[in-house]
């Protein structure tokens, strides 16, 4: 039988810091910005430890010092989780499978076998024996199902979420459990009446495609079901989109300020799309705004290009789609590319 495994790394990038910090391991590392909490910047990653404290990524480093202040606070490295991450997917490869990497932490094996839980335990001890970290694997028949299917093994345990239990185990979870549905529609959906997974199950399709879309309101509906692709690709993992942001140590309030920092972004992004050898399609402009509130805004070019004048141009028509009426605390400009699909949410 075809099963489609999710092999997910524990607490990717703190564990990786503490191979190389062994004397951090079972303390609560948070790792941001340059490691520095006092300044202005947010939390990539934190520690199972830290986690306990309420520290998650996405947090302003700040909050995490108060919520933990005995945490270690250490600076990203992305060189160091990108070379990480490649031994692992190389371990992967070693199997007779599929590999279709998601990125630094995560990928989706495909495989005939009749014993996926022996084979989930194989990736398992050969993950850690190379590369001293551990992961978590989810097992499906299809991807959506092995995606979910981690989040009930993590940490280091082995899960599987099928036709068969997808009712008993999901069915009275809120929309948001499901792989594809954010905080924002799971509150479009609560407002319909819809807070589980079994109310977005049995809803009307036309219903949800009046609220969402001709394509996305059906497809909502097809998630509670558990409705996915099995297919699984070993083509090389490419980025979807470059982007570059900055976060101010102090706001910004004059306009001529924002854009001249909104086209310096746009211009290295422009060097990262040309670096890339892909023509970009779409541009994004992300404002935070004081003291904690993110906005995007983006257009799609009139044809895909790497012209770092017309990405730059571009950025600033995105920038005009902003009421620029407070300080600004983070400026952010991203390129979407020909091949990939633009995902970015505020």
């Amino acid at each position: 039988m075809w099963w489609v495994l999710h092999v997910d790394l524990d607490q990717f990038i703190a564990a990786v810091e503490v191979l190389r910090h062994p004397e951090l391991k079972g303390k609560p590392v948070i790792v941001g910005g340059d490691g520095d909490p006092t300044k202005r910047s947010v939390v990539a990653t934190a520690s199972y430890e830290a986690r306990e404290f309420g520290v998650h990524s996405g947090m302003p480093m700040r909050t995490a010092a108060s919520k933990c202040p005995d945490a270690i606070f250490l600076p990203s490295d992305p060189a160091a989780y990108d070379e990480a991450s490649e031994r692992v997917m190389a371990v992967l490869r070693e199997f007779p499978v599929v590999v279709e990497v998601l990125g630094w932490d995560e990928a989706f094996v495909g495989v005939h076998t009749d014993d996926p839980e022996a084979l989930a335990r194989d990736i398992q001890r050969a993950v850690t024996e190379r590369t001293k970290l551990t992961c978590a694997v989810g097992i499906g028949d299809n991807k959506l199902r092995a995606k979910l299917a981690t989040g009930f093994g993590k940490p280091s345990g082995i899960y599987r979420l099928t036709r068969d239990n997808w009712v008993k185990v999901m069915a009275d979870r809120p929309t948001d459990a499901l792989w594809g549905i954010g905080g924002k529609t799971a509150k479009k959906l609560a407002d319909m009446g819809l807070t589980t997974v079994r109310d977005l199950a049995l809803a009307d399709p036309e219903v949800l495609a009046k609220r969402f879309g001709p394509k996305m309101g059906p497809w909502f509906w097809e998630l509670a079901r558990g409705a996915s692709g099995t297919e699984v690709t070993a083509t090389p993992w490419l980025n979807k989109h470059r982007s570059r942001e900055t976060t101010f140590q102090t706001n910004l309030t004059e306009p001529a300020e924002i854009t001249e920092q909104v086209a310096a972004l746009a211009r290295r992004v422009a060097d990262d799309v040309r670096e890339e050898a892909r023509p970009a399609f779409r541009v994004g402009v992300k404002v935070r705004f004081a003291p904690f509130v993110t906005t995007t805004r983006s257009i799609t070019l009139p044809e895909p290009t790497d012209d770092a004048g017309v990405l730059e141009k571009a950025a600033l028509q995105v920038l005009e789609m902003f009421e620029l009426t407070r300080p600004v605390r983070l400026l952010g400009v991203w390129a979407t590319f020909e091949n990939g699909l633009d995902s970015r949410g505020g």
